[in-house]
């Protein structure tokens, strides 16, 4: 049986709503540790807080107070879902709220279930508060692969920007969020009780502070060693603002172009121009006349994003042009937006005689054939990644050689200007932590950057700038810990945790 004897008040039953509040608050306070807040500590005690409220609680009053605690957490962090509804909000914004609502209480659910099993299978409080923490995170690694993917607002991403991310190198994205769990669960498993040495907090709480201290050192000795020369490389990065509502109009499309144009053509030594994600409105089967133009403003190779049609399907593509305006490389973009750059199941349903959700009919894009390094004359080999495809860190696995650097074109004019194009970038910055390659970032209305392997800024353009960066290609480190072994040493030690929590406290009983 459940050791519940230190709990007066067991809820058996969805508790009332009003209980829920508090839940929904520490979910909000939490997401300040996300950017564009970046209010670390807040996540690890709103977490720590909840992880209290929940462990005392049966699995149907877990579940609800999880899902509330999720929603909020959800909800702040990824609010800017309703941009793309505003873009034309005539048409489209009276969806904004349904998507918000939608896609929080959808990303709830990846909190609730885990803590109703937690809840259901965890034989007393505090193997329940473990069961909760590691659950969790495997959620968070969950999320980065079911329907697609989605490993956006992951608990360790709070750690961007701050030493302790370093430890990314070793531990990947899921460790960092493996970290901040386990910072939230110390102070409740480790509490003790009234009339021992140290009763109450205390300890778990020294024991938080000393984690955090200590990968915070670890973070600062790495940022300390000296990276490797820059490479002879010289870039151009080119940042247009073509905000989104205006991006398409006819009457806006040549000052756009010309904006291109002439930032690329500005005096100053470049060896690679690089333009941002559909930098053109225009087709690339459209364009024979135009890429000579381009080309010949750029003054050296160009690589810019555009869409392009084979037969009846669309894609969305990077495509790289000599200095003669030939085109020499296309990739095309394989991992996608669902429902926003194509509908689930569309192609399939065109087989039973339902095209208006194909790719194949031109109805949305079709995906490339998947990650690729692409080699260069002018440049160490790169992989390109558009947008979308940077928040996902198993492609930097999946090539069949090691690039020299990554390549993000990006259009966040998507995600409008608060917290969406931060949090695009903070992501970014990890995959440079994570892979120790340097990353370019060349976005359409900002925030374009150059980042070093250490995951560290050198040069940036913020939101709605119009203007280029010229910077040197930075160099690579060796391949770190998690480019090689991946996400499999941080799970494998999370599943015998988990099963330690779960087995050890009935063999005691």
């Amino acid at each position: 049986m459940r050791d519940t004897s230190h709990v007066p008040h067991l809820r058996r039953r969805r508790p009332p709503f009003r209980q829920l509040w508090p839940d929904l608050a520490l979910g909000l306070i939490a997401a300040l540790g996300l950017p564009p807040f970046g209010i670390w500590a807040a996540t690890p005690i709103a977490l720590s807080l909840l992880l209290w409220r929940l462990c005392r609680a049966q699995p149907a009053a877990a579940f609800w107070h999880a899902l509330a605690a999720g929603f909020g957490w959800f909800a702040l962090s990824m609010h800017w879902i309703v941009e793309p509804f505003l873009v034309e909000p005539e048409i489209y914004g009276w969806m904004a709220p349904f998507a918000l609502f939608l896609m929080a209480l959808g990303g709830a659910l990846f909190w609730a279930l885990p803590v109703w099993v937690a809840a259901r299978l965890a034989p007393t409080w505090r193997s329940q508060a473990v069961a909760i923490a590691i659950l969790l995170v495997l959620s968070d690694w969950l999320r980065g692969w079911i329907f697609t993917g989605l490993p956006w607002a992951l608990t360790g991403h709070v750690w961007i920007g701050t030493p302790v991310a370093q430890a990314a190198a070793w531990i990947g994205a899921i460790g960092l969020s493996t970290l901040t769990m386990t910072i939230a669960v110390l102070p409740v498993v480790l509490r003790r009780p009234a009339g021992s040495s140290f009763p109450g907090l205390l300890p778990g709480i020294a024991a938080s502070i000393a984690l955090v201290v200590g990968f915070w050192a670890f973070g600062l000795n790495r940022l300390a060693e000296p990276l490797p020369a820059d490479t002879t490389t010289q870039l151009r990065i080119v940042q247009p603002n073509a905000e989104q509502h205006l991006k398409w109009d006819p009457d806006w499309s040549g000052t756009f172009f010309r904006r291109l144009l002439d930032l690329s053509a500005q005096p100053g030594r470049r060896d690679l121009v690089i333009w941002p994600e559909t930098a053109v409105n225009f087709l690339l089967e459209d364009a024979d006349e135009v890429l000579p133009i381009m080309s010949q403003a750029a003054g050296a190779k160009l690589i810019f994003g555009i869409q392009r049609r084979d037969g009846s399907r669309y894609y969305n593509s990077l495509v790289t042009l000599d200095r003669a305006g030939a085109v020499t490389e296309i990739y095309d973009k394989f991992h996608l937006v669902p429902f926003g750059e194509y509908i689930p199941w569309g192609d399939a349903m065109a087989k039973i005689g339902i095209t208006a959700f194909a790719a194949q009919a031109g109805m949305g894009y079709s995906a490339g054939p998947g990650p690729r390094v692409i080699t260069s004359d002018v440049a160490p080999a790169y992989q390109p990644l558009i947008c979308y495809e940077a928040i996902f860190p198993q492609h930097l696995r999946a090539t069949e050689s090691r690039p020299g650097w990554l390549l993000q074109s990006t259009n966040d004019a998507w995600f409008g200007k608060f917290s969406g194009p931060y949090q695009h970038l903070a992501q970014a910055r990890l995959r440079s932590i994570e892979s120790g390659l340097p990353l370019v970032r060349a976005a359409n209305t900002g925030i374009s950057a150059v980042i070093d392997p250490h995951g560290e800024i050198r040069d940036s353009l913020g939101l709605g700038e119009i203007d280029k960066i010229d910077a040197p290609l930075p160099g690579a480190l060796p391949p770190t810990f998690w480019i090689t072994w991946g996400n499999a040493p941080i799970l494998s030690f999370l599943l015998i945790a988990l099963a330690a929590a779960l087995i050890l406290p009935r063999r005691r009983a």
